[in-house]
Order: structure tokens, then sequence, then C-alpha cells
């Protein structure tokens, strides 16, 4: 990863900081782009000159024209992409609001497109293309109540990921997905053992399990994978759970 450029969406905290951590310590320059300007000036602070952040709003379709063009201002290039920024909502279908369901929808979906697009139209200059990395959810494949929002637009990321990866072929851009399932943000040492032993892996997930996923498919030696959509959760979307 020397010297090649990422940029991280919804990078300041939790998954996305964990994936900003280890591109930085294999030698990439990052872009942190995230609304909290707070949290995303204090990571670049700490990852030193190597980072970048851009105080971003992904539902803004302006906001993310600007993200890339600053990137290559500053860096000089894009070889890969994180869309990572997400959010979700628990509310019952029956109570669902048009507004929450578009801001969701927007948050997810529609930005992880935008990103991809405008990324892409500098990748295809690059002498070796470029990689897309989208983070989508094991809820595009099953689901708890009052999911629907989110469910949908992780389902729909883990569909544009394979439809991107067929038009950026031509320009040597790979689009992956990666599902990540139960990914501990907070407090590790809190969780029960439970927690840990309903996993196949015997363990909750950690941001670092996503951020290995992202730098396996966005190595340049690994351009033979693309659009695919990895499970990364322990093994649970595989496990038999009926009630004894």
């Amino acid at each position: 990863m020397q010297n090649l450029v990422v940029v991280i969406t919804g990078a300041a905290n939790g998954i996305g900081k964990g994936i900003a951590k280890a591109y930085a310590e294999q030698g990439a320059k990052v872009v942190l782009a995230d609304i909290d300007m707070k949290s995303g000036e204090a990571l670049a602070e700490k990852l030193g000159p190597c980072a970048l952040f851009q105080q971003s709003d992904v539902r803004n379709a302006d906001d993310i024209v600007q993200l890339m063009k600053k990137t290559v201002e500053h860096f000089g290039k894009i070889d890969i992409l994180i869309n990572n920024t997400g959010k979700g909502i628990t509310r019952s279908p029956y109570d669902l609001s048009v507004e929450e369901w578009d801001d969701v929808i927007n948050t997810n979906l529609r930005s992880a497109f935008l990103c991809a697009r405008e990324a892409a139209k500098y990748m295809k200059d690059n002498e070796v293309g470029g990689a897309i990395v989208n983070i989508a959810s094991t809820r595009a494949l099953m689901s708890e109540p009052n999911s629907e929002a989110y469910a949908a637009s992780k389902g729909g990321i883990v569909a544009l990921t394979h439809a991107l990866a067929a038009s950026f072929a031509v320009d040597r851009i790979t689009v992956n997905a990666i599902s990540p399932g139960w990914i501990e943000t907070g407090d590790y040492t809190a969780l029960r053992e439970i927690d840990h032993t309903q996993h196949l892996s015997q363990r909750v997930g950690k941001p670092e399990d996503i951020a290995r996923a992202c730098l396996y498919l966005t190595n340049p030696l690994n351009d033979f994978v693309t659009g695919i959509n990895l499970v990364v959760d322990g093994g649970m979307t595989r496990k038999m759970m009926y009630a004894e």
C-alpha cells in the first residue's frame, strides 16, 4: 500500500477509523471523509502527514465532488475508495416516514454510487486503474424486525457492487463489497461470554477484521477478485440457529 491514495468515507469513528489506521500503517496516504469534524481532525492529526481530513456530508452530491477534487489536489491521484459511511433506523414499517427512509437510502446507498462514480473518473486515468470497496452488511442477507430502510440500502449496495464491477472493468477498476456481521466498536471488554461463543469464530468481530478484508480486496495483486460480496461475520450467517 506504499504511497497509494485511499479515500475513506465515515472515517472518523468506528469501522472507518479502524480502516484508516490500517491503511496508514501500511504506508498509504489516507483521506478521511466524515461529517464529524472534531473526531476527523483529531484522527488526521494522530495519523500525521499521510492523512488529510475533508469534512463531507455524503448525502450532498456537491460535497462528494469536492471530496474527490480536494484529494487529487492534495495527493495527486485516487487509487482506492472505501465507501464506509452508513446509518440505520429501527422503526416499524407502519411508522417509518418517507423522510427517514430517504435519509437512510441517501446516506448509505446513493452516496456509495456517487462516491464510486466520482472517484472512478480519476482512477481510470491511473496506469493500473483502482479499487473500490463498498461496506454492505449481513443485514442484506438476513433481518430483524423494523429494519427495512437499512436492509434495503445494504441489499442495494451488494447489487450496486457487481453492477459497477461490470461497468468499470474496462477501466481496470475492481469493485467489491464487504458485509460485516457484529463488529464491536465500543468497549470490547464489556462483552459477555455468550456474545463471543455464539459465533463459529468464538469471538465478536473488531474493526481490524474489516480493515484486513479491505487491504486484501484493494491490493493491486488481487485484481482477479471483483464483483464479490465478502461476508466477514464469524460464521453467523452460516450457523443453524434453531432454539433447543
